[in-house]
């Protein structure tokens, strides 16, 4: 029998998507997690323990708050699991089709399936409204079946590489313009793994006709200075997903608008940039929808 090891602080954090501070705070606070201490005093979490907060993180998304979670039993949390949220309506059947087609995709291992409907989707939709609604709607889907339980974590990853990859060969088919304006300098800060939001962003610039300029992920302040000056960036436009950690989300956008010329604008898009507090010179992007309005916007103000 393979023996079960018990997680480090940080594997927990990219297990579950719950990060280090909160961790600590619940464990004075509320008692849990109770981890165990290691020769040198740090903290090793047993895996009962890192399948609970999973749990726990999976409940925080449909909207329950953490510290109810932390008071009740275990029973108590699964009893919440198997409650299922209201689903959205589809836009279309089609829509609510491929919703349907893609989690039995992924249930039954179907790789190449899966890759072919993505791309017969977008070549009968066309990429803006594939990303700007089918990705949304999907995107949805099978978060929403993940934290019901009905997907493990490595389908809900092959669902993303699938999509990723997909973009990807889009984007590079998109007719290319080095002078598109405005330039676009797109990437994440450090620990923010997650570029499906970054790669749709970048799919819908490119077909309006900016210059995008991606760095991928997790790249340090001061490389994403550097490079917004070394080609001439206009704008630099952050991802941001709800597991970045919350606390270091204003103080790091405050430290790179400072780092950044006045002259580039910052924006800063994605789910958890919702939850952001106004911050001066940063543009706040919780959609799509108001990425290209800024767009627009910023082309209107400069005269495009």
């Amino acid at each position: 029998m393979d023996k079960i090891v018990d997680m480090s602080i940080a594997t927990v954090e990219r297990e579950t998507g719950i990060g280090k501070d909160t961790l600590r705070v619940w464990e004075r606070r509320y008692g849990f997690p109770q981890p165990l201490r290691d020769s040198k005093g740090e903290r090793l979490y047993p895996s009962r323990q890192v399948d609970q907060l999973r749990l726990i993180k999976r409940l925080m998304d449909q909207g329950h708050r953490p510290g109810r979670l932390l008071s009740v039993s275990e029973e108590e949390r699964l009893e919440l699991a198997a409650a299922k949220p209201a689903i959205h309506p589809a836009r279309s059947k089609d829509e609510q089709d491929l919703i349907q087609q893609t989690l039995d995709l992924l249930k039954s291992h179907d790789t190449q399936g899966l890759r072919l409907a993505f791309n017969q989707a977008m070549m009968r939709q066309g990429l803006h409204q594939f990303v700007l609604g089918t990705v949304v709607a999907l995107n949805r889907s099978v978060g929403e079946a993940w934290r019901r339980g009905e997907l493990e974590i490595f389908e809900e990853h092959l669902y993303s590489e699938q999509l990723k990859s997909l973009l990807r060969q889009a984007i590079n088919s998109l007719p290319a313009d080095a002078n598109g304006h405005p330039r676009i300098l797109l990437t994440t800060f450090p620990e923010e793994q997650h570029a499906l939001g970054l790669l749709m962003a970048e799919c819908l610039f490119t077909l309006e006709g900016a210059t995008c300029i991606s760095l991928g992920t997790q790249t340090p302040l001061f490389d994403i200075r550097l490079a917004a000056l070394a080609h001439r960036a206009d704008i630099v436009a952050l991802s941001f997903s709800t597991a970045f950690s919350v606390r270091q989300r204003a103080p790091l956008l405050n430290q790179l608008r400072e780092m950044l010329p006045s002259t580039v604008e910052l924006w800063a898009g994605g789910m958890a940039s919702e939850k952001l507090p106004a911050i001066d010179g940063v543009v706040l992007l919780p959609t799509l929808e108001a990425g290209l309005a800024a767009l627009k916007n910023f082309r209107q103000k400069v005269g495009d």
